[in-house]
């Protein structure tokens, strides 16, 4: 018998994780030995935070990230190959989902391995739900192109896309370079296009707004430099 890749939700920003956790994710993680992470010291956090079963010191935890190679996925299986359970953890929000993590939990599928995933927030789905744009059509894209002429050309397609399919469209950006990706979008998509900004969600400083590309031209540009961000469009 393999054992349970559980994906385990954390919270999406310093908060602690009984403020934003159910308490059946908390009592999930708490007897595990064996963990998969972004980063060690950031998962270690909040370990400690959400209450462990085991003494912090015994708990093994090998990191999964971008510099991660592939051939270095399969070693990661082991403990569950072996029969033990094993919890994913993201830096922020849901395993998975625009995380190195999906490549382990593709692997944990073809290996017929049992993944189950455990309820907590996804930044995505809370700006989507706040935005007042379509719930019913939409895509998330990931990053865009960070250069300018290939970000511009990517925002002019995801533009005309979301008109022609009434679709939402959903993408983010490294926090650094968020201002950049605001004026970009202020300057290559059409005046009545209503672009939605979602900053700093679950946590004090959150904001969500909803407004078209002519409106927000008319303001202040938000503050969000640096602040973990998500952008929806819907043409």
């Amino acid at each position: 018998m393999t054992g349970t890749l559980y994906l385990i939700p954390v919270p999406l920003g310093p908060s602690a994780p009984q403020d934003s956790l159910h308490p059946g994710v908390l009592a999930t993680l708490r007897p595990l030995r064996h963990f998969v992470v972004e980063q060690a010291k950031t998962a270690r956090a909040f370990l400690k935070a959400a209450g462990t079963d085991l003494p912090l010191q015994e708990l093994e935890l090998e990191e999964l990230n971008e510099h991660t190679r592939a051939e270095a996925l399969a070693r990661l299986l082991e403990p569950l190959r072996a029969g033990h359970d094993v919890g994913l953890l993201s830096e922020a929000g849901c395993p998975a989902v625009a995380d190195p993590g999906a490549d382990l939990v593709a692997l944990a599928q073809r290996e017929g391995i049992r993944v189950v995933p455990l309820i907590g927030p996804s930044s995505l789905l809370l700006a989507l739900m706040a935005s007042g744009l379509n719930g019913q059509r939409f895509a998330f894209q990931g990053y865009l192109p960070a250069k300018d002429t290939e970000r511009s050309k990517a925002l002019r397609d995801l533009e005309a896309e979301s008109r022609k399919r009434q679709q939402t469209q959903l993408f983010i950006e490294t926090p650094y370079r968020n201002r950049a990706m605001f004026d970009a979008i202020l300057q290559h998509c059409q005046p009545g296009t209503r672009l939605c900004v979602a900053t700093d969600l679950t946590l004090p400083g959150e904001m969500v707004r909803t407004q078209t590309i002519s409106q927000w031209k008319k303001q202040t540009p938000p503050e969000i430099e640096r602040r973990p961000t998500v952008f929806l469009l819907l043409a």
